[in-house]
């Protein structure tokens, strides 16, 4: 419960029925896969619950058929999330917008020879997954939701307060919102979540000694739809293809390096990036944007309190060496829209504990392992004794060998992998 609910607010009684069914805090790429599959009138998710999203700021217009400067904000998306977007009817929405396939990723290890490359045809797979601009995804579901009768997408709005009773929960929104009341309210609004703060859930953090620098760049060359991934003590260093002659650099390094280089001159960074990267990329001919933030894993200590559920970075963020926030987040969405719509279908009380502990003993363990296996690659390539590093490139060779392993791996990073909810599968 919230102690800063308003005195003049209105108040539900137990046979009111609340305006909504559930409403989302946070429209962005994983409160807008939530609504998009509860709105969606499929076998996974029946029709008939009303939805309310709220958003600070609409996503910059990005029109099918035109071709605007690239954004900084790329994400990974696995098979797995693209899945859930097929499911939903917003993959259209990204192609038609811009998306880049990838289907090879070379992993190295920058102190040793080992190495270890993995193909989509080692799984029988058209691609591993694709490299899309964060706004291309938000906007792709948007597109859904505006066609969607039974979803209201308030913006900007944002949550102030909020009260949760036995049977709703009251919110008290930004100026110019009248209050509303819903059964079920879902935090979806990133690492400083006001939900989870206003839940009086604690989330732990753990903050690495790295940052992240940015850069979108172009090439000489087309890009060849590889991720090239090295691994250096510092941090990896990461290339990502984009569309034509384009790319996405990922750079870890301590917040003094990345700070230098984010300052150079454009020429001197080109120099640095190419220094660091395979020559079958080819040079480096200009750099569009550049960008850094600061590198920590979170873990909410619950998702759901009364009448209350997390989602996405609101419970959890990881390292993102592997770029598997985002699918993780999608993966919170697709599970709690696959509870709900079991609960509305067997008409239970969505906002009840027991249909929200299904989500929470769901999600929780799946997430706290993968936190664990990027928290595991983090140290395993610190600086270590030269024993140490035989090993570790040793079993990038091994890995390089193919068999079960290397599959098993593939899949995991595919997201087709695990429990997986119905919006994830085939």
């Amino acid at each position: 419960m919230c102690d800063s609910w308003p005195d003049n607010a209105r108040v539900m009684t137990q046979n009111s029925n609340p305006d909504y069914d559930v409403v989302i805090v946070g429209g962005g790429m994983v409160g807008s896969m939530l609504a998009a599959a509860l709105s969606s009138a499929t076998e996974t998710a029946p029709a008939g619950l009303n939805i309310a999203v709220l958003e600070n700021q609409p996503p910059e217009p990005f029109e099918p058929g035109s071709h605007p400067p690239y954004d900084i904000r790329v994400s990974a998306l696995s098979v797995a999330t693209q899945r859930m977007f097929e499911h939903v009817g917003a993959w259209q929405g990204v192609l038609q917008r811009r998306a880049c396939p990838y289907r090879e990723m070379l992993v190295w290890d920058g102190e040793a020879e080992g190495r270890t490359h993995f193909h989509a045809a080692d799984v029988n797979a058209p691609e591993l997954g694709h490299i899309v601009e964060n706004r291309v995804i938000q906007l792709a579901l948007l597109d859904r939701l505006r066609i969607a009768d039974n979803v209201t997408y308030l913006c900007p709005a944002s949550l102030v307060a909020f009260n949760a009773t036995e049977h709703v929960v009251q919110c008290e929104l930004s100026e110019g919102h009248p209050p509303i009341t819903t059964r079920l309210l879902v935090g979806a609004d990133g690492a400083r979540s006001t939900v989870r703060q206003l839940a009086g859930i604690d989330m732990q953090r753990d903050s690495y000694p790295q940052h992240a620098l940015v850069a979108t760049v172009e090439t000489e060359l087309p890009q060849q739809q590889i991720t090239w991934q090295r691994f250096q003590p510092t941090g990896p260093e990461a290339f990502l293809p984009l569309c034509g002659s384009r790319a996405s650099m990922v750079w870890y390094h301590t917040e003094e390096e990345v700070r230098r280089l984010r300052e150079l001159e454009d020429s001197a960074f080109i120099e640095a990036m190419e220094a660091a990267f395979p020559s079958e990329l080819g040079r480096i001919t200009r750099v569009t944007e550049r960008g850094s933030f600061p590198i920590a894993k979170a873990h909410a200590q619950r998702y759901v309190s009364n009448r209350v559920a997390l989602i996405g970075d609101a419970a959890h963020t990881v390292h993102p060496l592997a770029g598997q926030g985002v699918n993780l987040g999608m993966l919170d969405a697709a599970a709690l829209a696959e509870v709900l719509t079991k609960a509305q279908a067997g008409k239970k009380d969505l906002g009840s504990h027991r249909v929200l502990r299904r989500y929470e003993r769901w999600r929780r363990g799946e997430n706290s392992l993968m936190i664990s296996v990027l928290d595991g690659f983090y140290h395993a390539f610190k600086p270590q004794p030269v024993p140490v590093q035989t090993i570790r490139s040793a079993a990038l060779n091994i890995a390089d060998q193919g068999g079960p392993l290397k599959r098993f791996v593939m899949r995991y990073a595919m997201g087709t992998a695990g429990h997986l909810p119905r919006l994830a599968r085939r």
